[in-house]
């Protein structure tokens, strides 16, 4: 077997605003390496899932949300301290006390999608999160939004006409409603070939046994 050449697909359903889907990333990553080394190759696919879909398109304060949402702002800074610590192992360096706004990831999505349709999806993805989680931007803003898809390797006029119109809202929002029928509530979840294996930023060789598992599975069912 040709080692670059994929065999099947991983699907992560996530959303941008969660800090485990950063974490899950770096995993994955290092699943990947794990997996090649086994020779097996899979190409990447990211989906939307929408933590807060109710939020206003133009969000909100994200001190009063989180004190809302957590009781005090002391429960709020210490599960940001854990989440920090725990990015931190995999070599993320999080600022939390940057991030003033908890917006609506929905054009956050659209541009993950459109990403996807040039074959940037990685890079734009860690662009988006490494922006909100590391440097406190406002992933909700259509202005920021086109500078990091950008970064990510987008040209910049193409987003921006992307952002003032509505190509993909009913796509993403399909998809996110196809996630839920899935039975899908937590994110980040991974699937091989459109099977849900498991939800969580698990160690990438938990991860590593859980893809290979699956793909002893299915390619014998094929067989």
């Amino acid at each position: 077997m040709d080692q670059a050449q994929p065999v099947g697909r991983i699907d992560v359903i996530s959303d941008v605003i969660c800090p485990w889907c950063y974490v899950g990333k770096r995993q994955l990553e290092r699943a990947h390496d794990l997996l090649e080394k086994q020779h097996l190759r899979f190409t990447v696919a990211w989906h939307p899932f929408q933590l807060n879909p109710d939020m206003p398109r133009e969000g909100v304060d994200r001190a009063q949300y989180r004190i809302a949402k957590f009781g005090s702002l002391e429960r709020s800074q210490q599960l940001d301290e854990r989440i920090t610590e725990t990015a931190a192992t995999v070599g993320l360096e999080f600022h939390l006390d940057r991030l003033t706004r908890t917006p609506n990831t929905l054009n956050a999505h659209r541009l993950i999608r459109f990403a996807g349709q040039r074959g940037l999806q990685d890079g734009v993805v860690e662009a988006l999160f490494e922006g909100y989680f590391c440097n406190g931007a406002d992933i909700g803003d259509d202005t920021v939004l086109a500078k990091l898809g950008e970064e990510g390797g987008l040209d910049r006029d193409e987003v921006e006409t992307l952002l003032s119109s509505e190509a993909g809202l009913k796509e993403v929002a399909a998809a996110d409603r196809m996630a839920r029928n899935a039975g899908i509530q937590g994110v980040p979840s991974f699937a091989l070939q459109g099977h849900v294996l498991f939800s969580g930023a698990v160690p990438a060789e938990e991860m590593t046994q859980a893809f290979r598992h699956a793909w002893d599975i299915l390619k014998n069912r094929a067989a």
